[in-house]
């Protein structure tokens, strides 16, 4: 195996005791030669997450409200830290930096991207690694954008001076002003990414207290198998049907490279965790890779004679919606019928303008609205190749008198999405884990 960037997040690099066994894991591996780190977070129920703490004392020297005590506690936990591991740091003068700029009024970005920074700083003296700022390397337009290639090449160029490095996450800067700005979410797991791509890694390891992605959600099947392996596009198709997984942000630059990302466990190393590979025949023999799904939507169902011969009659529909700023999820169709499946939260306010609209403008035989249901996503490479998939799905939820309201196959054949009225949703995924689970 070649090279491996490892990112590190909150909960990893939370004390002492976790960043002793982010260097047992960098040790064991000499290929383990970038590491990328979030700032310090919860260290037990209750505690406070430094990014939490910084952003709170941003907000009180705004407000003209005493914010000493609450930066004494950030101070005070990285001094624990630096203490424990017995790091050789100059720890003072990087805390009074950042003191003098929050009473000088420095901007939100700044201070909070200092959890990073202190983390990725104190981190590189314990490991014994180069210190690499991400600022003017992780770059941004004057529209707040990643510049992606621009940044691709400004790490390329600087990671190739350092051998072993320690990066932090989250932030980058203005491309012009140098002003430090902050990646959006899972921003951390976005710069492992982004490092990873700029060092050509043979995979990027990102470490979490988790053991890689689940089949299902444990919260409703006991004890579900681990992933093993899984391929990018199955990966969205679970991340958007709300399964906890990396964000797409994060998934993108490494995908572009075609470069593995490895989740693993910082608590238990030896779990091999979860790859997710461009392969999408990465899981083998088996038939499906998970199954995951999401409450509280809307169907809207429009009836209309001909529908299929009249031009233009999907394209009315998504300027009505687009009209009332509402993002549909899925739009399966029949000859006589179109059915458009929403978030509620999305129609909170608008839905009567929205139905008023379709009446009025699509000249409907008759429309019919209803709430309460859920989608569940049946997401697996291995249905291309078992004929019969599909139907093993649906007999598996109408032995469990599940009223299937919409069905909706993608055009990979990777995906099974499922209509249901939300008091079968935890049914149905048993139902479906179980004949999957032979």
């Amino acid at each position: 195996m070649g090279l491996k960037v490892c990112k590190f997040g909150g909960s990893s690099v939370a004390d002492g005791i976790q960043l002793a066994k982010i260097k047992e894991i960098v040790n064991a591996d000499p290929e383990r030669r970038y590491v990328v780190v979030s700032a310090p977070g919860k260290r037990f129920q209750g505690d406070s997450k430094i990014t939490d703490l910084l952003f709170l004392c941003k907000t009180q020297k705004d407000h003209n409200i005493p914010y000493e005590q609450l930066f004494q506690a950030v101070c005070d936990r990285f001094s624990a830290i630096k203490y424990s591991l017995n790091i050789e740091a100059d720890l003072d003068a990087e805390l009074e930096t950042i003191r003098k700029a929050l009473d000088e009024g420095c901007s939100e970005d700044y201070i909070v991207s200092r959890g990073e920074y202190l983390s990725a700083y104190l981190i590189a003296a314990y490991l014994g690694f180069d210190f690499v700022d991400t600022k003017g390397l992780v770059l941004f337009d004057k529209r707040g954008r990643l510049m992606a290639e621009e940044t691709n090449e400004a790490l390329k160029a600087e990671l190739a001076k350092h051998e072993y490095a320690v990066i932090p996450g989250f932030f980058g800067s203005d491309a012009e002003t140098g002003e430090i700005k902050l990646l959006s979410r899972g921003g951390s797991d976005v710069t492992g990414s982004l490092v990873a791509r700029a060092v050509d890694a043979e995979m990027y390891e990102n470490w979490t207290d988790v053991s890689g992605l689940l089949m299902a959600d444990p919260r409703i099947i006991d004890k579900p198998k681990p992933i093993e392996r899984i391929s990018y596009m199955e990966l969205r198709e679970l991340s958007y049907m709300g399964a906890s997984v990396l964000h797409e942000d994060a998934v993108f630059p490494a995908r572009a490279a075609d470069i593995p990302i490895n989740i693993r466990n910082t608590n238990v190393p030896e779990d091999p965790g979860t790859v997710i590979t461009g392969d999408m025949d990465a899981c083998g023999d088996k038939i499906i890779s998970g199954i995951a799904g999401k409450k509280d939507f809307t169907v809207i169902d429009i009836y209309k004679n001909m529908m299929n011969k009249e031009v233009g009659f999907v394209r009315k529909v998504l300027m009505i919606l687009e009209e009332n700023h509402i993002n549909f999820d899925h739009m399966p169709t029949g000859i006589d019928s179109l059915s458009v499946v929403i978030e509620s939260s999305e129609l909170k306010g608008k839905l009567e303008d929205v139905v008023e609209a379709f009446e009025q403008r699509l000249a409907a035989d008759a429309i019919e609205v209803h709430d309460n249901i859920s989608m569940v996503a049946v997401v697996g490479a291995g249905m291309r190749r078992n004929p019969g998939s599909s139907a093993r799905i649906l007999s598996a939820i109408a032995g469990e008198g599940v009223n299937l309201r919409m069905v909706n196959q993608s055009t990979y054949e990777i995906s099974v999405i499922l209509g249901i009225e939300t008091p079968d949703f935890e049914k149905t995924i048993k139902a479906i884990y179980r004949e999957f689970d032979k």
